[in-house]
């Protein structure tokens, strides 16, 4: 009788424990950025349900799972007037401390509290950037090695380092 008791207790520790859960989480901050600033942007998940809409930069809460042994995935559109809409998609991984369910977790973490709350997965993108493009409006198409001029205000951020400044003589 002394040794069932303690044996008891520690078959009910490991079969109540879920160890993704314990460990990491199920709902990720997900900062949404887009150059130039104030984009408007929705996310939608799986199942083509919007989630959130708003404007950038925001930080946003999003769930990994979508539903029982289900990662999620979600759409995000970008549009701005006077730019090109903008599609990108994040998806859940698989979370690597699921597997902590074999050693300390038990069954009812590995197939029930894991699975049903998506810590089983996780968001690794912590910051989704789009670079938006003029959508040309006004603007003369230009071949290779032609001439455009456009307002420094519609070049992206990341290409202005590669603008080169050119002088009549």
């Amino acid at each position: 009788m002394r040794l069932v008791l303690p044996l008891a207790l520690a078959a009910t520790l490991l079969l109540s424990n879920s160890c993704a859960t314990i460990v990491s989480r199920s709902r990720y901050p997900v900062a949404f950025a887009s150059e130039p600033q104030g984009a408007t942007f929705t996310v939608t998940d799986a199942n083509n349900r919007e989630v959130f809409s708003g404007t950038t930069p925001t930080v946003v809460p999003l769930k990994s799972g979508a539903g029982y042994f289900q990662k999620q995935s979600y759409t995000i559109k970008f549009s701005k007037p006077g730019f090109e809409p903008k599609t990108m998609t994040l998806d859940a991984d698989f979370n690597g401390w699921y597997i902590g369910n074999l050693l300390f977790g038990g069954l009812i973490g590995l197939l029930v509290v894991d699975p049903l709350t998506g810590a089983m997965y996780r968001i690794n993108d912590k910051q989704i950037q789009a670079t938006l493009v003029t959508s040309g409006q006004g603007l003369a198409p230009t071949t290779e090695g032609g001439l455009q001029i456009v307002s420094i205000q519609d070049v992206p951020a990341s290409l202005r380092d590669k603008l080169e400044l050119v002088t009549a003589k």
